[in-house]
């Protein structure tokens, strides 16, 4: 009888420890299909990417138009209806005090004369008020300056040179008329016009250049509203006559205003 033996058909095969050749095989595929996925993803996110960069720089690269820019200028007048002026008193006396009563003295009576002309206590202000010491040459006070201003508005043009003269009989010596300014109250139907015409300057400006250069206008880009109102400086009106009896209406010029207006214009011209 031999030894050895042989296995029959029927025997169960013999066990192993570790995953078989067809195990491990099987794990490699999973993961080169995750690394696959990841790889398509990655690809189909740049290409998103390139393509919003392409529309960005297609749309960065396109031609902008050509423009012109041009300024429009007009001038249009009215007839101003509002006259404003600065007038006031001024006295020296020995000591401060004493020449503050007999300044407001002459001040109240200066607008009493203007109230009884057509000037309401709300059509005045008080825009200046100052009292300074007066020195000889050593610098010893020798007495007190007062000066009390009132700023005037009158709507009632016809009126104006009656107030000026009364307020002045009624103040006497020391009464001064600092300026004179006239305006218009409303100008927004001024501006209007001026305004129009302005546009219509630019644009006259604008097509004669573009006409030159062989193109033609095709829209307006921007325009800017530079508003500026001219108005003449100051007028200095000194009055420096004593007190009479019966007072004097002072001749007012009512003249012109003129008012101006700028604009600034982008054309946009033709492709």
């Amino acid at each position: 009888m031999s030894d050895n033996t042989t296995a029959s058909p029927g025997d169960a095969a013999p066990q192993h420890d570790g995953p078989g050749p067809g195990e491990r095989r099987g794990a490699w595929n999973n993961l080169h299909v995750l690394t696959a996925l990841v790889a398509v993803l990655v690809l189909i996110a740049v290409g998103f990417v390139g393509a919003a960069l392409s529309r960005t720089n297609s749309t960065t690269n396109k031609a902008k138009p050509a423009t012109i820019s041009v300024t429009g200028t007009a001038t249009v007048k009215g007839t101003p209806d509002t006259v404003s002026f600065d007038i006031g008193m001024q006295n020296s006396a020995a000591s401060a005090s004493a020449a503050l009563k007999f300044n407001n003295a002459r001040v109240n009576a200066l607008e009493k004369a203007l109230m009884k002309h057509g000037v309401t206590k709300s059509d005045m202000q008080t825009s200046g008020l100052n009292i300074s010491e007066e020195t000889n040459n050593n610098g010893a006070v020798i007495g007190f300056t007062v000066e009390d201003d009132l700023t005037v508005t009158m709507h009632d043009l016809k009126k104006a040179g009656g107030a000026i003269g009364a307020a002045a009989t009624a103040a006497g010596n020391g009464v001064e008329l600092n300026s004179i300014t006239f305006s218009i109250s409303n100008d927004s139907k001024l501006l209007a016009q001026a305004r129009a015409r302005a546009m219509r300057n630019a644009h006259t400006e604008a097509n004669d250049i573009a006409v030159a250069g062989g193109t033609t206008l095709s829209g307006i880009a921007t325009v800017v509203d530079q508003e500026n109102q001219t108005t003449p400086p100051p007028t200095p009106y000194p009055l420096g006559f004593a007190t009479a009896a019966k007072s004097v209406a002072v001749p007012v010029q009512v003249g012109s205003e003129s008012i101006s207006v700028q604009l600034s214009v982008v054309y946009t011209l033709a492709s």
